[in-house]
């Protein structure tokens, strides 16, 4: 289940982990690796986000969707 964006768990990031669901298997390994900087450094609007405890913080994951993709080509 997604969690909200959390500022005070994201002052404790140590991690990101972007997830790529078979659905969007289309998309270009080249075009990935840009797409997941640009949820990563705006994950306050990414559509399911998931804040995974560590030892030492947390970890952002992000898993892509296709409202995700469609928004960013669209601001490209």
């Amino acid at each position: 289940m997604p969690d909200k964006f959390d500022p005070y768990r994201e002052s404790l990031i140590v991690e990101e982990k972007t997830i790529w669901p078979e659905a969007l298997s289309e998309v270009p390994l080249e075009k990935r690796g840009t797409i997941a900087r640009q949820l990563h450094a705006d994950a306050a609007s990414c559509n399911h986000l998931e804040y995974v405890r560590l030892h030492t913080g947390f970890c952002r994951q992000i898993t892509v969707t296709q409202q995700d993709v469609t928004r960013l080509e669209a601001k490209t």
